[in-house]
């Protein structure tokens, strides 16, 4: 395993970037730095807001979400902890893609674990839960719908249209079928078919398929995953509900912080709507809409007036769903949370809430950037080293990946730079002749300088086109390893699917993740990962 420092290549956006080297001028926009001294504090905040009432209504919400998920006995314990006022959580949340999505899925679980481990190992008098908290009212099937897997996209077949996490499995059990054709035959892949052949299937809706799934590759670690999709949960909300619908805090808010970066010079992440609630339509999720004296939904088919919306939330609060933006206030509201541990994007927008927090009244969690990683196998490595390439120099653009594959299997020392020494030297001795007549001769030394030098680096660069020319076939190895790792002209965690891997090491490869991650790393990983990786069941974790 190697740690990448983000700088060095385009790993995420510069406000995040900026965040996590504690720039003064972000300070006003987060609560607690997310290093391990920081949650002292953030524990007794949490302890004084989050009430008994809040725990036991979490609880036995979980307890009837997970009543036909066969889970293991240490999400269940894990769920009882909750109800003690010493238990915490920390969190992080996704979309239900399908098969689980990119691998950068998986990263933010494993980055949530290990938070949790290393809280327990800090503060062992307290209890710290990791969740992974389902977007299952996300409406955009069309960007949860395929997953990328041995170099095929595989498609699931589904009308568009409600939450995602409210679609029937329709559909589903041709795209399995479709998915066994692109992996192995190992004993992993057939342990994986087989659940989802039965448990998976045999659910209720795509939100408890996909509990099931993410269950099945993550309880023995305890944890604990919810669909806060719920009527009491809703009910618990209201207020917030309301004040939006009244007050609309979180435009004001949001706005004003999100003026303050722009002039910090930062690129906002997230504009704020009047509204940020979406309204669900039998089968459809559709964004509220604020007129005079009226609301309605954005294609115009249901009215309400003021005194009527405010009498829906109170009967039917499970209608109303918050967008992105006021999402992570419900979570808060509902979850004894700490930390948020998201991608770069999510960073950011997290970044423009501090002030509608304020405003309701919450305390602000800590956020953390997830840990990144590209992954290769030993037969990468090699072919990388015949290369003279580093594993991390395929990070870097293809000019960049040529220069350093020719100049390191080149006879000739592509590097002008001695001769630029000698040619500066000469001038040396120039100048000092020029000090001893008029400026115009010192300009005309000055002159013949860069030009001479200009011309050295410009004959460097014809004989590195030369030599790149010799290694045709060398570059073409280099490129279609730097494919293999960056797919799609993207990084790795966000295009490929972790089933690629499942499917040599099983759950190995969770566990070797889990082993080798560290939440507060703020570094990009590179790892190697071993496709015979044997599980020690009596390893404690």
């Amino acid at each position: 395993m190697k740690k990448i420092d983000p700088d060095l290549f385009k790993y995420t956006n510069r406000l995040t970037m900026d965040y996590l080297d504690q720039k003064t001028a972000l300070k006003e926009f987060y609560g607690e730095f997310p290093d391990i001294g920081s949650f002292k504090d953030q524990i007794n905040r949490k302890k004084e807001q989050y009430s008994h009432e809040q725990r036991e209504l979490l609880v036995k919400h979980l307890e009837v979400q997970y009543h036909n998920v066969p889970t293991s006995k240490e999400v269940k314990e894990n769920i009882s902890l909750l109800k003690k006022s010493n238990a915490y959580t920390v969190t992080t949340g996704h979309q239900l893609n399908l098969f689980t999505g990119p691998l950068y899925f998986i990263y933010k679980i494993v980055s949530c674990l290990d938070l949790a481990e290393r809280l327990k190992n800090e503060h062992p008098d307290s209890h710290f839960i990791p969740v992974y908290w389902m977007a299952s009212e996300d409406h955009d099937f069309e960007e949860i719908r395929s997953a990328l897997v041995n170099n095929g996209k595989i498609v699931w077949q589904h009308k568009e249209g409600n939450a995602v996490g409210r679609m029937s499995l329709d559909g589903l059990k041709k795209t399995i079928d479709e998915l066994a054709g692109t992996l192995n035959g190992s004993e992993h892949t057939q342990e994986l078919l087989g659940f989802l052949r039965s448990e998976f299937l045999n659910s209720n809706d795509h939100a408890q398929a996909f509990l099931k799934l993410v269950d099945f590759l993550f309880q023995e670690f305890g944890l604990v995953i919810l669909d806060a999709d719920d009527k009491a949960l809703k009910s618990a909300f209201k207020n917030s509900i309301h004040n939006e619908l009244g007050h609309q805090y979180l435009e004001k808010t949001v706005t004003e912080t999100s003026k303050k970066l722009a002039e910090k010079g930062y690129k906002v992440q997230v504009n704020p709507r009047e509204i940020n609630l979406f309204y669900f339509d039998k089968e459809q999720r559709k964004r509220l809409v604020k007129k005079k004296n009226s609301f309605s939904t954005d294609d115009g088919t249901i009215h309400f007036t003021k005194d009527e919306l405010h009498d829906h939330v109170e009967e039917h609060p499970e209608r109303f769903s918050p967008n992105v933006l006021m999402r992570p206030l419900y979570q808060e509201t509902i979850l004894p949370n700490l930390a948020y541990i998201g991608g770069g994007a999510e960073v950011a927008y997290w970044l423009q809430l501090k002030g509608y927090f304020e405003k309701e009244g919450l305390p602000f969690p800590i956020i953390f950037l997830r840990n990144g990683a590209m992954v290769h196998d030993s037969k990468q490595s090699k072919k990388a080293g015949k290369l003279s390439l580093r594993m991390e120099d395929l990070l870097l653009d293809k000019a960049s990946i040529n220069e350093k594959v020719t100049r390191s299997s080149s006879d000739i020392k592509i590097n002008f730079e001695p001769q630029k020494k000698h040619l500066k030297q000469q001038f040396k001795d120039l100048y000092q002749i020029a000090e001893k007549t008029d400026a115009s001769f010192r300009s005309a030394v000055a002159a013949q300088e860069r030009k001479q030098v200009k011309g050295l680096e410009h004959l460097e660069k014809r004989l590195l086109r030369a030599e790149k020319k010799k290694r045709k076939d060398l570059l073409k190895r280099a490129h279609r390893l730097k494919t293999e790792l960056y797919p799609e002209g993207n990084l790795q965690e966000r295009e490929l699917n972790f089933l690629e891997f499942y499917q040599y090491s099983g759950k190995g490869f969770i566990h070797q993740l889990v082993d080798e991650f560290n939440a507060f790393d703020n570094t990009f990983y590179i790892i190697e990962y071993n496709k015979d990786l044997k599980l020690n069941p009596n390893k404690n974790l």
